[in-house]
């Protein structure tokens, strides 16, 4: 090719204290239930997002906590990929949010502005923050990781994504 130089694709693995997955009782075929799943991993913003929630409330109903869990996570998953981070994985009480070699291009002094000592940074090749949540509760957790890489995503992109 001309140049180009096209970027790796970054496997970002999640592993938080979440329940997240589609309850049989919820969707009962197999087939739909996999289509779903696929339909929700293709998340790549928030336009995707709302998209498959209104697809999914309109062919199925309410949606169960277990399945909103999965689409926050969809939803957490695009935001790491836009900051290059690798991993992001439950410890306790708190996050570990883990970026590919040399990839950590933030404005640290801003996030300990705003969260203080909630965060610890560790630099190196592969960066690592650690946010402490201070909860085991899903919808915290969710909720304050979300949060955190919006605020992080402000910090890079001056907006929040």
């Amino acid at each position: 090719m001309k140049g180009i130089q096209i970027e790796p694709e970054i496997d970002i693995q999640i592993d938080l204290n979440v329940t997240s997955y589609i309850p049989d009782e919820y969707i009962q075929d197999a087939n739909q239930k996999i289509e779903i799943y696929q339909a929700i991993a293709l998340c790549q913003n928030e336009k995707d997002i709302q998209n498959i929630i209104d697809e999914i409330i309109d062919r199925f109903g309410n949606m169960p906590v277990e399945l909103e869990n999965l689409i926050a996570i969809a939803k957490i998953k695009y935001l790491a990929k836009s900051l290059k981070i690798s991993k992001i994985a439950s410890k306790k009480t708190a996050v570990l949010f883990t970026f590919e070699p040399n990839q950590c291009n933030i404005d640290i002094q801003a996030l300990i502005e705003k969260y203080g000592n909630k965060i610890k940074f560790s630099a190196g090749i592969k960066s690592m923050i650690t946010l402490e949540i201070g909860s085991c509760d899903e919808e915290q957790i969710l909720k304050d990781v979300t949060a955190f890489l919006l605020d992080v995503c402000l910090s890079v992109f001056g907006d929040r994504h």
